[in-house]
């Protein structure tokens, strides 16, 4: 956020800084008046809106979620391993991917924890006659 509002002051003092290199003398001339500086805003605006903003979001929920984990929780890592939560120790968790097998995964590595009605939604899936020859 504060690299943001500092591009946008940047932006805005190059912008009303006047350049004597372009002067023109005498009347006849664009004057600047302030109507370059409104396309320019909302382009950052739309910026802001539609890509900045939810991004932002996003992360929030994603630290979220990795803060929520416990034990038994089912999750998916970045790498798509499908796994159990065994036990969660600062950065560090390590997860049962089958019976005797656990590993140790980085807490920023699960992408998802698999809730009970994502479990039922998966399983009534319908899959194509061709893919099941």
């Amino acid at each position: 956020m504060r690299k943001s509002v500092d591009l946008l002051v940047f932006l805005v003092a190059v912008l009303l800084t006047p350049s004597f290199a372009f002067a023109q003398s005498g009347s006849g001339g664009m004057s600047f008046g302030g109507f370059g500086l409104v396309p320019l805003l909302l382009i950052f605006v739309f910026f802001y809106l539609f890509m900045l903003r939810p991004q932002q979001k996003k992360a929030k929920d994603h630290q979220k979620l990795l803060n929520s984990l416990k034990k038994d929780d089912r999750v998916i890592t970045v790498g798509g391993i499908y796994a159990t939560v065994s036990s969660v120790k600062g950065n560090i968790i390590e997860v049962k991917i089958s019976d005797g097998v656990c590993i140790q995964v980085a807490r920023q590595s699960v992408a998802s924890v698999i809730t009970k009605e994502k479990e039922a939604e998966e399983a009534t899936v319908k899959i194509p006659e061709i893919v099941r020859r």
